[in-house]
């Protein structure tokens, strides 16, 4: 994992290895900065090093020095790409990365289409500038046009200081220079197929074990958020069986179920478990950080940003990789108001919606709190095998029973693999498991009421602000960033989510 960041048209070095420092803590390891000849422009790279640590420093270069690349993410059919790659191209590292570059020394701009992992790159060809984003947008890209440079980094605080007409890069698209922006996937709109519960549970099981066996590439320690809910659960205890050792992790407030259940989770799977107890003083204390790591003040996103932070801070003393569970709710009718969706076509589209957002709330709020402590996040729900499984999967066996039961294919495909009571626990969100959802509100309360929040809203009318706890967050952006403006503009929102 690591920050990307470039200004093409014109060389200001001295921008861009600012755009580098904003985003240091995507990479502490290394940096490094490619010039092509010319006034073409520059691209910089803050290092994470996960797969080749002693090698694969970046840009890397073509055997002739003509392109370059810097990547973020992970390549997980790299080992199946490198044998036929090593015939054809002298390779100069082992890096995952590596094998993006010389697909596109072989496909051009088609090399997208032969990867699978998540990722936001960019190539330097000469004088073309190639960027592209992973197909669901799992890794973050940002761009701008300012005068004559085209400004492109992995975190909007990057951007800000420089470009106020900061916009998302689009998921599943590659841009060049030349040519501009071009969509390479997108998720697909397809009817359920006929499918047995039988059928259905063998192939689920199949996939999310081959899925969650690829994600584990890593030559650095790699661990698992475990709060005991369904999706994190199964994740870790995949995991586990492909692992002689492995580090969970957990947090919350005292006495909450997500930390009771996270321990009988890892009691029976055999993990090396952590927790620590979240305090509404250090909560207050942080969120600050947590808001300017988020870069967002919506509500959803800032409790559940709260419990991730301090997982993620305490996962960052012992491991540099993560697996989340992060998607299974969106691919199997986790959330409440799917239960309100009786029409099963209307459900299989909702689930399909909901996939399409996940790129700028869920995953913004997985990549900035992992990012926040210099560890990398990895999401197996969210692999297009999954994906493609779950548009398959009918609707009424995401949702079955009388009354529903939320995910009941999911949990009935890992029944075998935990206890029966995490396998049915009612599903909490993070952060109402953790206990935030119910602390953050009482914390507020004091420091924006309801009359405070009225006149605020009054000074920021163009905004929408659901609630006085919002208004907090959204007043607390505006204080942690000298040029909110860019920031303020991506802030995404979850409208069908019913605030609780």
């Amino acid at each position: 994992m690591c920050g990307i960041a470039g200004i093409w048209g014109g060389t200001n070095e001295a921008s861009v290895r600012r755009m580098l420092q904003l985003m240091a803590h995507r990479g502490p390891d290394a940096e490094g900065l490619c010039q092509p000849t010319g006034d073409a422009g520059l691209v910089g790279h803050r290092r994470l090093a996960i797969v080749d640590p002693a090698g694969g420093d970046q840009p890397i270069y073509t055997a002739d020095r003509r392109r370059a690349i810097i990547a973020n993410g992970e390549i997980y059919n790299f080992p199946q790409l490198l044998p036929d790659l090593t015939e054809a191209y002298a390779c100069s590292t082992h890096s995952d990365s590596e094998a993006i570059l010389h697909l596109y020394q072989r496909h051009g701009l088609e090399a997208v289409r032969y990867l699978e992992g998540m990722y936001a790159f960019a190539i330097v060809d000469g004088e073309r500038l190639v960027l592209a984003r992973d197909p669901i947008g799992i890794k973050p890209l940002y761009y701008a046009q300012e005068g004559d440079g085209f400004y492109f980094a992995s975190e909007l605080k990057a951007l800000a200081p420089f470009c106020q007409d900061v916009r998302e890069f689009p998921p599943g698209a590659v841009y060049s220079s030349d040519h501009g922006f071009q969509r390479f996937y997108e998720i697909p709109e397809r009817e359920p197929e006929p499918m047995t519960a039988e059928q259905a549970i063998a192939e689920l099981r199949a996939t999310l074990e081959a899925c969650v066996l690829s994600h584990l590439m890593s030559d650095v320690p790699l661990g698992c958020f475990l709060s005991g809910g369904l999706d994190s659960s199964i994740i870790a205890a995949l995991a586990r069986r492909h692992m002689d050792s492995l580090h969970t992790f957990a947090v919350g407030v005292e006495g909450s179920p997500d930390l009771l259940a996270a321990r009988a989770v890892a009691r029976h799977i055999g993990s090396l478990h952590h927790e620590y107890l979240i305090t509404a003083d250090e909560v207050r204390a942080r969120l600050p950080e947590i808001i300017y790591a988020l870069e967002s003040f919506d509500q959803d996103l800032v409790r559940s940003a709260v419990p991730c932070y301090f997982t993620a801070r305490i996962a960052a003393e012992h491991v540099k990789v993560i697996l989340t569970g992060e998607g299974a709710d969106e691919l199997f009718a986790g959330y409440a108001y799917y239960k309100a969706i009786h029409d099963r076509l209307a459900l299989h589209r909702e689930l399909r919606r909901s996939l399409t957002t996940l790129h700028n709330i869920n995953l913004q709020r997985a990549d900035r709190l992992t990012m926040a402590h210099s560890i990398e996040g990895r999401v197996p729900f969210l692999d297009l095998k999954m994906i493609e499984l779950g548009q398959r999967i009918p609707p009424e066996l995401k949702l079955r029973g009388n009354p529903p039961v939320e995910k009941w294919v999911l949990r009935a495909a890992f029944s075998d693999l935990l206890p029966a009571p995490i396998v049915w626990r009612r599903k909490e969100q993070y952060d109402e498991g953790s206990g935030t959802a119910d602390l953050l509100p009482r914390l507020l309360a004091a420091l924006m009421g309801e009359a405070q929040a009225e006149a605020y809203r009054q000074r920021h009318p163009g905004v929408y602000l659901r609630s006085a706890e919002e208004c907090f967050y959204h007043q607390s952006l505006l204080e942690v960033f000298a040029q909110p403006g860019p920031i303020l503009a991506n802030v995404a929102r979850w409208a069908e989510r019913p605030l609780k």
